[in-house]
């Protein structure tokens, strides 16, 4: 039986709002969190994390992650991974070669951060004084930053920890033994495709074949494999055409037949349910931009709109912020105004009530010095 449009968008609501006991169980099912460093009013992790761990405050994965069993790296995107899926994909190979005088900085940092410990980027910064150079934007970052980055990327080091936001690294004990066996080879890659399908299902064979390609920097190594790899995974996954475009799931995972709760979920703008915009659309019927980098004149829903999913249906967005030691919200609706049901209103108000626990608005307001 074919399975319509709204039971696939069911399916997408569903499966991927579990909530889970524990930190770690949740990012074990997820199987990679986007990071993103703004926080409007939240980074994009936590707002991820709070509708999937049972009692998550904005902060607590930075907080304990030294004691988790994840790394921070680059996947389909950059944010945090279980260790299983980082050992996937490293050791890294086909990387461009380093200068010599590179070569000579990386010697040298590795030397510094192997000396310390955990090195904080202004330490190493104040030591080395590699400058600047032109960053993705064409702006201006930090050389270190950038050196960091690069042998974070690597495998020469990893993040141990943060201070305030900001990456702190450590040396990473690694194997550096390549994957010569075709049979282990391609077992990774089809390990990388199912985490990042089971993230994101059902997912329309566009996206299916951007995550594959988009794998080439997460196992450069293996890059020219992917191809034959997209195809090997669409005879594993299931499939169905419905409305002209093909859809992939994981083949141990069966279609609900339930709808979701009437819960009112405000999502963060790289929640796996909203993060792919071409089937955002085909479940939605309208387009939601991300405008943190839209210029002001032209930002049409706010500078970190955070959609509003009611049951299995976006419905708008929401821009929060902290006012008064409160929270302030803005709401806007596709329809031009809210639903008029009393469940909505109620859920609603639910919602705002979550958001304020999770942000421990009213913990920062009881220890605000009083007039």
């Amino acid at each position: 039986m074919i399975p319509t449009l709204a039971r696939l968008r069911r399916f997408a609501v569903t499966a991927s709002l579990v909530e889970s006991a524990s930190l770690p169980e949740a990012v074990d099912r997820l199987g990679f969190v986007q990071a993103d460093p703004i926080r409007a009013p939240a980074r994009a992790q936590d707002l991820t994390l709070r509708h999937r761990v049972r009692g998550y405050s904005a902060g607590d994965l930075e907080r304990r992650y030294a004691s988790l069993d994840i790394e921070e790296d680059f996947f389909v995107n950059y944010g945090f991974v279980p260790r299983a899926v980082h050992a996937l994909m490293h050791p890294r190979g086909r990387l461009p070669r380093m200068s010599p005088s590179k070569k000579k900085s990386v010697e040298d940092l590795l030397a510094f951060v192997r000396a310390r410990g955990v090195a904080h980027p202004r330490e190493v910064d104040a030591h080395f004084a590699h400058g600047s150079v032109v960053n993705y934007w064409g702006g201006s970052s930090s050389a270190t930053t950038h050196l960091l980055d690069d042998m974070h990327y690597r495998g020469l080091l990893r993040v141990v920890g943060r201070d305030a936001g900001i990456r702190l690294y450590g040396p990473h004990q690694r194997d550096d033994s390549p994957v010569g066996a075709v049979t282990e080879r391609r077992a990774r890659i089809d390990g990388l495709i199912d985490v990042a399908v089971r993230k994101y299902a059902p997912v329309p064979a566009p996206t299916l074949a951007w995550l594959v390609n988009r794998l080439r920097l997460a196992v450069p190594q293996w890059r020219d494999e992917l191809k034959v790899a997209l195809a090997r995974a669409k005879r594993r996954l299931s499939h169905a055409r419905t409305e002209g475009v093909d859809w992939y799931w994981p083949s141990d995972e069966g279609l609900p037949s339930a709808g979701p709760d009437d819960r009112v979920r405000l999502l963060a703008p790289f929640d796996p349910v909203v993060w792919d915009r071409r089937r955002f659309e085909l479940f939605w019927g309208w387009a939601y931009r991300f405008e943190a980098y839209t210029p002001v004149a032209r930002r049409r829903l706010g500078y970190y709109a955070l959609p509003m999913l009611w049951r299995d249906r976006v419905i708008g967005w929401a821009n929060l912020s902290s006012k008064d030691g409160g929270l302030d919200a803005q709401f806007g609706y596709v329809a031009g105004h809210a639903p008029r049901a009393p469940a909505f209103r109620r859920e609603l108000d639910a919602e705002i009530g979550r958001m304020e626990r999770f942000l421990r608005v009213e913990d920062r307001a009881r220890e605000r010095p009083r007039a």
